[in-house]
């Protein structure tokens, strides 16, 4: 993989989104054949032994550090089996958990099943490595151009490039965690390290420019402009990406460091399909041929469902989850 000013190679992609759409259309071309929707998988976790400390109840929480905490992966499939909902190709994450789940750890907290799984919301803008290479072990055989393509990374991921900031291109915030459980907590803390802002104490602070784990060439470089969104552009074989070790090979992610954010956009050179993780989006939609959908659709270690070309895939889309 290697950066490339040669943005105009993204261009196809603008022509054929309509970002007044409140579709996938807004982030995904038109004018393919058929549409996959890979769900990002949440995490749940459980206490070995033993029940969730009640939400502030910061007495039990201390009494609780050091108990053995079973975490996992799992799908949305299971999710909703475990709290009685319907699991379907447009589901939304709010919709398939129960306002009246109960919750524990932080405030509000995360919804628990019966089992005393506590649930965390899948994440949004990654897709977890090993899935990526999965998915990507499919594309490839549905290319004419598997050794050639583009990768794009949104700009926006904390500490990937460099900047004129008041502190750090890689600062992270400090946090109160006071009350909260460890493991949020360590969510926050995850969170927080993605983050280049830092309003804190700017006063005492002139802006100077900061490097980031992208070279100052890159980081001043030009970007592939979309509606709303702007990327840094990569030559990368789509093959790369069914390596998985693929990570090593990214050069926006710093070897031991925090950040492994997976690209925003993904697309042969031939431009026989596209893979797309919006940045807002707890989801990964891949558009192709319909032999390439059903592919991903029957992979067991993917949890994939085709969709319509005009898919909504916001709240109001999730009809069947209301």
């Amino acid at each position: 993989m290697e950066w490339t000013a040669d943005v105009a190679a993204g261009d196809w992609i603008r022509d054929r989104i309509d970002p007044a759409s409140r579709t996938i259309r807004a982030v995904v071309p038109a004018g393919f054949e058929a549409y996959a929707r890979i769900f990002h998988p949440p995490f749940r976790d459980r206490p070995v032994g033993r029940a969730w400390p009640e939400a502030g109840d910061r007495a039990a929480w201390d009494a609780f550090e050091g108990v053995e905490i079973d975490g996992e992966l799992t799908t949305w499939a299971t999710a909703a089996h475990a709290f009685g909902t319907r699991m379907h190709p447009l589901a939304q994450w709010q919709t398939l958990i129960p306002a009246d789940a109960p919750r524990r750890g932080g405030d509000p907290g995360d919804p628990c099943d019966a089992d005393g799984w506590r649930y965390g919301a899948p994440a949004t803008g990654r897709l977890e490595p090993e899935l990526l290479a999965a998915a990507a072990r499919h594309l490839v055989a549905h290319t004419s151009t598997p050794d050639a393509g583009f990768a794009a990374l949104w700009e926006g991921w904390g500490g990937v490039l460099g900047g004129m900031t008041e502190g750090t291109a890689r600062a992270a915030l400090a946090f109160a965690s006071d009350g909260l459980d460890p493991h949020v907590a360590e969510r926050h803390r995850e969170m927080l390290g993605r983050s280049v802002r830092d309003r804190f104490n700017r006063v005492f602070r002139k802006p100077t420019w900061q490097p980031g784990v992208l070279s100052d060439e890159i980081s001043r470089g030009p970007r592939l402009e979309l509606p709303g969104r702007g990327h840094v552009l990569f030559r990368a074989a789509p093959a790369e990406f069914a390596r998985p070790d693929w990570q090593d090979l990214a050069p926006w992610i710093e070897p031991g460091g925090a950040s492994d954010e997976s690209p925003s956009l993904i697309w042969p050179e031939d431009r026989s399909w596209l893979l797309a993780t919006e940045v807002d989006h707890d989801s990964t939609i891949v558009a192709g041929t319909t032999e390439l959908v059903r592919d991903l659709c029957a992979d067991p270690h993917l949890e994939a469902h085709a969709i319509p070309s005009d898919a909504d895939l916001t709240a109001r889309g999730d009809a069947a989850g209301r």
